[in-house]
């Protein structure tokens, strides 16, 4: 009988005990998150992204009030604005973005409609502009706990060998989320860079202003090898 009884007590517990958590995929491509293996390439370090650079860039910074929140790559007559936010743990955002922006744009007197791009699902869109309409394409990737928007805009949206270009940068941008808790959508801060920051707060103190002041233009970063 005890025989027996050990033998139900060992069935019972490989039934109850919790099956092992599934191996994190690894990922063939970026965008890429700070704790995952990724190449070592050339970036600017914005604190919560790391954004890939190149001959001929320019960089400016999206800044809301006093935060920095985004970041536009322009290069051939071209632009690449990301946006990186928080995301549920086990969960992407970008099918109820993607549903959002396209009521918005809509509502906005625009057009939109969904396509099939390298990141998978996209909006090809045309905004209204100073009066006039801009065509426009929204990217979304959804990553562990964060979600990176890129919006491709100008020449780009023509010419296959300058998007290619945009969307390399978007595809190697290192995403750092960080451990703090953050609502789903919530802006990820970004900041400037040591030497950059210095460079805008000495001009700012020159001229008697601010040091991000939201009313004009962002701080910007070229690269002109």
């Amino acid at each position: 009988m005890n025989e027996v009884f050990r033998r139900r007590r060992h069935a019972e517990q490989e039934e109850t005990a919790p099956a092992a958590e599934a191996p994190v995929p690894v990922r063939e491509s970026g965008p890429w998150d700070a704790d995952e293996p990724h190449p070592d390439t050339e970036r600017v370090d914005l604190g919560g992204m790391r954004l890939p650079i190149g001959s001929g860039f320019e960089i400016q910074l999206n800044v809301a009030g006093d935060q920095i929140v985004g970041a536009v790559v322009m290069v051939e007559e071209s632009a690449l604005q990301v946006h990186a936010f928080a995301a549920p743990k086990k969960t992407g955002i970008w099918d109820e973005v993607r549903g959002e922006l396209s009521r918005e744009l809509t509502a906005a007197g625009g057009t939109c409609e969904q396509r099939e791009g390298p990141f998978g699902a996209e909006l090809a869109a045309e905004i209204m502009q100073d009066g006039a309409t801009q065509p426009v394409r929204f990217i979304g990737v959804d990553g562990p706990r964060w979600f990176l928007r890129g919006v491709i805009s100008g020449r780009a949206i023509a010419d296959p060998d300058v998007a290619k270009t945009l969307e390399d940068v978007l595809r190697d941008i290192v995403v750092v989320r960080g451990d703090l808790p953050m609502a789903p959508k919530e802006p990820i801060e970004l900041r400037l860079p040591a030497e950059a920051r210095q460079a805008v707060e000495q001009q700012a103190a020159q001229e008697g202003r601010p040091s991000l002041d939201p009313f004009e233009r962002g701080p910007e970063i070229s690269e002109t090898r």
